[in-house]
């Protein structure tokens, strides 16, 4: 029998055909792999961004400026916008945040007071009146421009609530102004109120199942009358059924701030009064006034001191960090145990401040605060000893 041979022309035919068959096997295999995306630290917009804002973005170098990961509501909180006395300018930070918006793009802007720069018995009403003018150039228009709302408190630089020996405003012209300029319909925040009460001073609203109070933190008592209103609108139906409370005030409760670390630069009897918040469930209350960011909490309750983005920034009390501008993200997720996550940026450099930047813990004059990470239990020998040695055992002490 003789055995035939193929000829080359038929292998190669074999060749091809095995190869096409394999080449197409592999395209309609449904486990084949597919090829992955290198997992990514940075997040952009969804909507191309202004021109402005993309250049700043792209000044934040190489790496990026980093967007968080979004949570169910997001916040741009920002604080103590003014300059010196009767400023009608604003430093480039101030521009500089409001132009960053598009890229975080919030659900709302949140400000702890200091918009304008008040607060001197000598300005005149023109000038008062060019103040908030200012504001609204800078700071108020472009927020309605983008039909973004606005939730703020007042400070001591917009309308001081101070109080004279005979029980008077000292500045009650500063307060008719700034409550002029904010109910003129034309500077609506845009926020959905619930109780108008005394806008701009003391009012509630909502956003998506949180409960917002402003109060009039601008000096550091609270009248008798005005913390019964506090007290009724926390045990509001509203505000329970709500899935977070928030209160915006200027002074904070406790001390942060080297040059603040004292009686009348934080609101009087703070342990009473963040034991009432406690009650109510107020789960976060954020304030300016003291030029420096610390993130804290003491008892139960979730303390955001915010950085300034206008003139004069502070240090924290015994901190060997140098003070920053900054501005804060708050993320909040209503399925997560913490409820809200913060991302800080040095508005100058755009980098995120971290919380190990920061001291674990701040003696001021009225009571002990931990950072909002680190727990009481968390606190060295050292660390308790330190703070005794200078409060006392009570005010050191696990609230």
């Amino acid at each position: 029998m003789r055995l035939r041979f193929f000829s080359p022309r038929i292998y190669i035919g074999c060749i091809l055909g095995l190869c096409l068959t394999l080449v197409l096997h592999a395209c309609q295999n449904p486990q084949a792999p597919q090829p992955t995306a290198p997992p990514q630290t940075q997040q952009s917009s969804e909507q191309p961004l202004p021109p402005e804002t993309a250049a700043i973005v792209k000044s934040a170098g190489p790496e990026g400026l980093l967007n968080p990961e979004r949570g169910d509501v997001r916040l741009v909180v920002i604080s103590d916008l003014n300059g010196v006395y009767g400023s009608t300018d604003y430093d480039p930070e101030v521009d500089k945040g409001i132009a960053l918006l598009p890229f975080w793009n919030p659900d709302m802007v949140v400000c702890s007071g200091d918009m304008v720069a008040g607060q001197r018995p000598t300005l005149s009403e023109a000038q008062i009146k060019a103040m908030w003018a200012a504001f609204d150039d800078h700071v108020a228009a472009p927020l309605r421009r983008a039909k973004l709302p606005y939730g703020f408190t007042i400070g001591n630089h917009d309308a001081s609530g101070a109080i004279g020996v005979k029980g008077n405003f000292l500045f009650q012209n500063e307060r008719d102004l700034a409550s002029a300029y904010w109910n003129e319909p034309e500077h609506d925040p845009g926020v959905k109120f619930i109780d108008k009460f005394e806008f701009p001073f003391y009012y509630t609203f909502e956003y998506k199942d949180i409960f917002f109070m402003a109060w009039d933190g601008s000096s550091h008592r609270m009248p008798k009358d005005k913390l019964e209103w506090v007290e009724k609108s926390l045990a509001s139906p509203q505000a329970q059924k709500a899935k977070m409370r928030i209160l915006l005030s200027h002074l904070p409760l406790y001390a942060v701030a080297v040059g603040r670390n004292q009686p009348g630069d934080v609101i009087e009897n703070a342990d009473e009064m963040r034991e009432m918040l406690e009650r109510y469930n107020v789960h976060t209350y954020i304030s300016g006034h003291h030029h420096s960011y610390y993130p804290a909490h003491r008892g139960k309750l979730q303390l955001l001191h915010m950085g300034i983005l206008g003139s004069g920034p502070r240090p924290l009390i015994d901190a060997k960090i140098p003070p920053w501008k900054a501005l804060t993200v708050v993320d909040i997720k209503f399925d997560s145990p913490e409820l809200t996550t913060y991302t800080t940026y040095d508005i100058r450099t755009l980098k995120v401040i971290e919380n190990q930047q920061l001291p674990r813990f701040l003696a001021g004059h009225n009571g002990i605060l931990l950072r909002r990470d680190i727990e009481h239990k968390d606190l060295t020998a050292e660390e308790k000893s330190f703070c005794e040695q200078r409060l006392g055992e009570k005010m050191c002490a696990e609230s």
